[in-house]
């Protein structure tokens, strides 16, 4: 029979010495993580101290006061914001969708790799430059700032988020399902559309909400293409109001009412991309909820 080897004292020595760096180590990625989302928690409480009293039915229902008098709501500019987005997305939206199906699916490695490069350098140009592109492109020829420039500019920002996380969840589908199609005899497109993508509509879903939410909040190229209205917007081709304008306008202001509601509509933004957000989470889940 082969001896049994029994662990040294050495060894026993060394156990408390190794649970008290594992221990060690836990409460300092714990401390890192609370480090982290300490910055979330004071903005979230801000926010629900500074505004949460300021919201009521009016804030909701009605329009901004003349300058100087007390009251008065953002009704135009949480409507505003809403149409934006809406735009936005159907500018940016499709555009990223077919570029991400293009590089996943039909692309040369050549084209692929110099179309991702632009994606990434175009997810890194600061929004206040896109702002400045889109003035020069329709503020200026057309003369006035309008809906058109102001989701131009929210739609252009999506894009290249949209194709990138597009691409990355198609590439996750697996190659078996193409090649069923293929020899069911079905037109590669329809493969593509019918099979590759309604396999990835739980991924691309979740990358469309989070570029809306990405760009929900921007203010700078709002203010180079929109530039905020205190009235309702009946036209496409007129300023509009939108939330982060008026949530700047707002916090320079001289009037202590004015910063009232600035808070209120600050939270009133973080609550749309916090649901979001929260949507997304579910959305990108596997859990069953019942």
């Amino acid at each position: 029979m082969e001896a049994i080897t029994l662990p040294s004292q050495s060894n026993d020595a060394r156990v408390p010495w190794r649970n008290f760096k594992n221990r060690t180590m836990t409460f300092v990625l714990f401390g890192c993580s609370v480090a982290a989302i300490a910055p979330l928690i004071f903005v979230l409480y801000f926010l629900i101290k500074k505004g949460f009293s300021s919201l009521d039915w009016s804030f909701f229902t009605q329009l901004p006061k003349p300058t100087g008098e007390v009251g008065g709501g953002m009704a135009n500019a949480i409507a505003g914001t809403l149409e934006l987005l809406a735009m936005a997305s159907a500018l940016g939206v499709p555009l990223g969708l077919l570029g991400g199906v293009y590089i996943s699916e039909y692309g040369s490695n050549r084209a692929n790799y110099w179309i991702r490069l632009s994606a990434d350098l175009l997810n890194g140009v600061p929004s206040i430059v896109w702002g400045m592109v889109v003035y020069a492109m329709l503020v200026v020829p057309f003369k006035t700032f309008s809906v058109y420039a102001g989701s131009t500019a929210l739609g252009i920002m999506m894009i290249p988020l949209v194709m990138r996380t597009t691409e990355e969840v198609l590439t996750l589908v697996p190659q078996s399902y193409r090649e069923s199609g293929l020899a069911l005899g079905i037109a590669p497109w329809k493969v593509t559309v019918v099979i590759v993508m309604r396999a990835a509509m739980k991924g691309i879903t979740t990358g469309v909400l989070i570029a809306i939410a990405r760009v929900a909040g921007e203010t700078a190229p709002l203010l180079f293409t929109a530039l905020g209205n205190n009235f309702w917007s009946h036209s496409l081709k007129e300023p509009i109001a939108a939330l982060p304008l008026q949530i700047f306008s707002y916090a320079i202001s001289p009037y202590e009412d004015l910063h009232r509601q600035a808070w209120a509509g600050a939270l009133v933004l973080i609550l749309i991309i916090f649901g979001l957000n929260i949507f997304v989470r579910v959305l990108s889940s596997d859990r069953k909820f019942r």
